[in-house]
């Protein structure tokens, strides 16, 4: 491939997955809505996981061509962009009131699942067996989520919007289905394009697909959580933006990481010990964020940005 052609494939591929991530979004918003399910749980399951299928198509996609520093470079880079661009963009947009369901129950299992991804790869590398333990973890969020939203009264008939999609006159389900399997063919199709891309770019530049995997791809996978969170703050839908954030850093770790590694084991090659200390300070700093006030301050979304820059010109240095 020439620089023309890589170019237009990364454009390209970014577009695919962007549009397609976008209709999935929609089509599962939609039949949430439909299903009664509130704007919090929908932002921390259903939202968190179509915005963090561009991650998941590209990592499999990665992992079947034995390119295993773009799947965890991928994941790591994404769940960093996710607190200190998303949320920091967000949160200079507007200052998010934070619900104590967050605080006390969502954040600390994203700092969980941060250490579990620690844990696993403590020997650089992650087996099928333990990818398969990453899907049940996920499965069993998923659950957990519904069921503790059940109790706390949650789950009824939302008269907010999502993703721009009014409860009132949600989709049908045959336009939503349609909605999500067209969204799924634009994913693969663009992850195609954009993983080939990626690659080449790598071997241009002479740096590790682990570089590629913690800037360009992660950058490019995360826009659609950036669009829902911009989006969601200029409407004041402070649920979703923040609970898209924190629910795609869980569906990153547990769903990418695990069905990748059951197709394909894989290795952190090129991802150190910084990177994933760097991915943990984000997550857990947002705690004590979200506790002064329960209010998300502008002052602070500076300080997530700040540090996201700071990262990415250590990378580049």
């Amino acid at each position: 491939m020439n620089e023309f052609e890589i170019t237009i494939s990364i454009i390209a591929g970014i577009i695919g997955l962007f549009a397609g991530a976008e209709s999935l979004v929609r089509g599962s918003s939609s039949l949430a809505l439909r299903m009664g399910i509130s704007p919090l749980v929908v932002g921390l399951t259903v939202v968190a996981f179509a915005t963090s299928s561009p991650e998941l198509v590209v990592s499999i996609k990665a992992a079947l061509e034995g390119n295993p520093g773009i799947v965890v470079g991928n994941v790591v880079g994404s769940n960093i962009c996710n607190v200190g661009l998303i949320l920091g963009v967000a949160a200079l947009i507007s200052p998010m009131r934070v619900k104590t369901q967050l605080v006390k129950r969502e954040i600390p299992i994203m700092i969980i699942v941060g250490f579990i991804l620690l844990l696993v790869l403590a020997n650089d590398s992650i087996s099928r067996f333990e990818g398969v333990l990453l899907i049940i973890g996920i499965f069993a969020y998923v659950i957990l989520s519904y069921l503790y939203a059940r109790k706390d009264g949650v789950i009824e008939t939302s008269t907010e919007f999502i993703e721009g999609i009014p409860a009132g006159k949600a989709k049908s389900a045959w336009i939503s289905l349609l909605l999500i399997v067209g969204g799924l063919g634009l994913l693969l199709g663009g992850a195609h394009i954009f993983v080939n891309g990626a690659v080449e770019v790598a071997v241009r530049l002479g740096v590790s697909q682990a570089i590629i995997g913690l800037t360009m791809v992660a950058l490019g996978t995360s826009l659609p959580e950036l669009i829902t969170s911009i989006v969601a703050s200029f409407r004041n839908e402070n649920d979703i933006a923040i609970g898209n954030a924190v629910g795609s850093n869980v569906f990153n770790v547990l769903s990418v990481l695990g069905f990748s590694s059951v197709i394909n084991p894989i290795s952190s090659s090129g991802v150190g010990y910084i990177d994933l200390a760097i991915m943990m300070l984000f997550m857990i700093i947002i705690l004590p964020m979200s506790k002064s006030g329960f209010v998300f301050k502008r002052f602070e979304g500076a300080i997530l940005l700040a540090g996201y820059f700071a990262y990415i010109l250590y990378l580049a240095l």
